[in-house]
């Protein structure tokens, strides 16, 4: 049989899940391979790129749709199970699942709400059907990290405080900062000092310092714990701090650091998750495309 596209795969993948247990991403797409009958070409059927098979890819995906709609939830590295609010879905014997379907949950809503301006355009230019080749690879391009994003952050948001803090100081070496690992790993999360974590050079020779406060936040962070973490600044006579944070900020953290002397740089969860893309921390490179233009000057003759 044909391979089935991902919102097809996602009422199966969440039946397979119906013990409650623990599964191997590997051992969920075989059974799931074996349940739509595919065929030994069709297992092994790859991407354009070369890099994943096909029906790998859309298992895939139809986990990540189902984990923003809180049904299953991942619990270490390639392993996941169902959530209380999957069984009880499962109860009620759907006759199928798809995005629309998974609308009915806010944090699914919440998710696809997020991204929709992005959605509408492709949609638009999907209907037009006036997409150029490089703006289809493009569009593509930024659908991928977007969603690559989200789910950096729920690995994030399920890592212990030690991790975290590894986490940070890997992505702040990446960017320039801290002088050494050893210098860096020393610093965060020793000083224990209200409000601070951490502190890491800004440089090399360490010609700066630059104070750090890092949390995986539930809820949002307003300008109440900005303004303690200020607070310590001064206590340390320090001038320059960074505030990480799984979650958001309030407009309100966000108008404060615009009023003080202070510079202070607020990191929240989607930046954070972009920052870890562009500086390669949590992620490994599947594949590149280069695109390549008429060099005009090579067919001038002279």
């Amino acid at each position: 049989m044909p391979i089935p596209d991902y919102q097809s795969i996602m009422l199966p993948l969440l039946e397979s899940l119906e013990d409650k247990e623990e599964h191997y991403i590997r051992d969920v797409i075989d059974e799931l391979s074996a349940k739509f009958k595919l065929d030994d070409n069709e297992k092994i059927e790859l991407l354009p790129s070369g890099q994943q098979p096909i029906f790998d890819n859309r298992v895939g995906w139809a986990r990540t749709y189902l984990k923003k709609a809180l049904l299953l939830e991942s619990t270490k590295r390639g392993y996941f199970k169902i959530t209380e609010r999957g069984t009880e879905l499962l109860r009620k014997k759907p006759n199928g699942i798809n995005a629309k379907f998974l609308m009915q949950y806010e944090e699914f809503t919440d998710f696809k709400k997020r991204t929709e301006k992005q959605e509408i355009e492709e949609e638009t230019h999907e209907k037009n059907n006036d997409k150029t080749p490089q703006e289809s690879i493009e569009y593509g391009y930024f659908k991928l990290r977007r969603d690559l994003s989200q789910e950096l952050l729920d690995y994030t948001k399920n890592s212990s405080p030690k991790f975290f803090e590894k986490l940070v100081v890997d992505l702040l070496l990446k960017m320039g900062y801290g002088g050494s690992l050893k210098d860096a790993g020393k610093a965060i999360g020793k000083s224990g000092d209200g409000g601070i974590d951490g502190i890491i050079k800004e440089d090399k020779l360490g010609l700066d310092a630059i104070y750090i406060q890092a949390k995986r936040w539930e809820g949002v962070v307003g300008s109440k714990e900005i303004r303690n973490f200020v607070g310590s600044l001064v206590g340390q006579k320090a001038t320059k701090g960074v505030f990480i944070t799984t979650s958001n900020f309030t407009k309100d953290a966000w108008e404060y650091i615009n009023t003080i002397q202070h510079k202070v740089i607020l990191i929240d969860g989607e930046q954070l998750a972009q920052y870890m893309i562009d500086y390669d921390i949590g992620v490994a490179k599947v594949t590149a495309y280069e695109i390549k233009r008429i060099d005009s000057d090579y067919f001038t003759e002279e």
